[in-house]
């Protein structure tokens, strides 16, 4: 009687037949997800390639002649939009897989926004304006607070909707300056507005090579108040101190350099066309075009499939340093530019 009351209460071949099937349905359909996972990490990996900044100029205008200030506004809308629509969207808020898994794209994308907010600034500050008591622009008003919404909200509002916003108003702006009719929009491309906004793309670029470099570690003499007697600091440190980029960051710390060049690439290429009358009666275009260069040369293609870490005169090589090098050598020509731009 016992025996037959535990082998009731045991399960029946069928149900174990059901259970290994359901396992091994379960167990493809976790694989065939992984894969899914696998290859859109890789395919999402990817850097977008540059654009022409004369053709976004053309297609935001919508067949209306160029005018003084619109490609600019079209490439720093077509930086913008390529965060939100490459392939995978907008990865910095996720939190799903695989974007929550990747940090080297966010890292990217970082620092192609934090180029946007400066030129966003920069559009609502100098260049729509032609004094400091002049009026901001309504539209340029709305474009530089929603580009600098926190880039990693999911929901409530996601970071995606605000910067459409942005998008939207900086398209407004486009519009109205390339309207013949349309007074109270306007673009000044004067030497000063321009050189303003380059002090703030010299120190971006400043900082970025300091972290590059710091990838290999750097023992550095302060020189915070160097050059100033009565100079003071709020908290007093070491006369020499080791700055190295923790080891976890150094990829992080590379794309965002490569983000950030990629955009400002773009921007210095909308800059030439916009301001060519002040460049040529400066004497500044060829400086212009070697700053370029240089950026257009961090944009080469990373081989490797990781980012190596070597010693500076090591066997293996240390791509942070060589990104480095492209960075220094803008940051340097922009204050030679800067200089040439603040001349008589």
């Amino acid at each position: 009687m016992l025996v037959d009351r535990l082998k009731g209460l045991m399960p029946s071949l069928a149900t174990w037949h059901s259970l290994g099937v359901i396992g091994k349905v379960g167990g493809a359909l976790l694989a065939v997800y992984l894969l899914v996972v696998l290859v859109l990490s890789f395919y999402w990996s990817a850097e977008p390639d540059p654009f022409s900044v004369y053709d976004t100029m053309n297609e935001k205008l919508a067949g209306a002649s160029p005018v003084v200030g619109a490609a600019t506004s079209a490439t720093l809308i077509r930086a913008a939009e390529t965060l939100l629509d490459k392939p995978g969207g907008f990865l910095s808020n996720d939190i799903t897989p695989p974007g929550v898994l990747l940090d080297n794209i966010p890292s990217w994308e970082f620092g192609v926004l934090v180029q946007v907010r400066d030129l966003s600034r920069a559009f609502r500050e100098n260049f729509s304006r032609s004094q400091s008591q002049s009026a901001e622009d309504v539209d340029l008003v709305i474009v530089e607070p929603q580009f600098h919404f926190p880039n990693d909200s999911w929901l409530f509002p996601a970071s995606e909707d605000e910067y459409r916003k942005a998008i939207v108003a900086m398209e407004s702006y486009l519009q109205r300056i390339a309207d013949s009719n349309v007074e109270d929009a306007q673009f000044y491309a004067r030497a000063d507005n321009l050189s303003r906004w380059l002090v703030n793309v010299e120190s971006r670029l400043g900082s970025l090579s300091q972290r590059l470099s710091a990838s290999v570690g750097q023992s550095q003499m302060n020189t915070d108040t160097a050059g100033e007697p009565a100079a003071e600091q709020s908290t007093v440190v070491p006369g020499q101190r080791t700055v190295r980029t923790p080891y976890m960051q150094i990829d992080d710390v590379f794309y965002e350099a490569r983000g950030a060049t990629w955009a400002l690439m773009h921007f210095l290429q909308a800059v030439e066309v916009d301001f060519d009358a002040v460049l040529r009666d400066k004497n500044a275009l060829v400086s212009v075009r070697q700053i370029i260069r240089e950026l257009e040369a961090s944009q080469r293609t990373v081989f490797s499939p990781v980012i190596l870490n070597g010693g500076g005169f090591g066997l293996f090589a240390n791509h942070s340093l060589v990104m480095a090098n492209y960075v220094s050598r803008a940051n340097a020509a922009i204050i030679d530019l800067r200089e040439l731009l603040n001349q008589g």
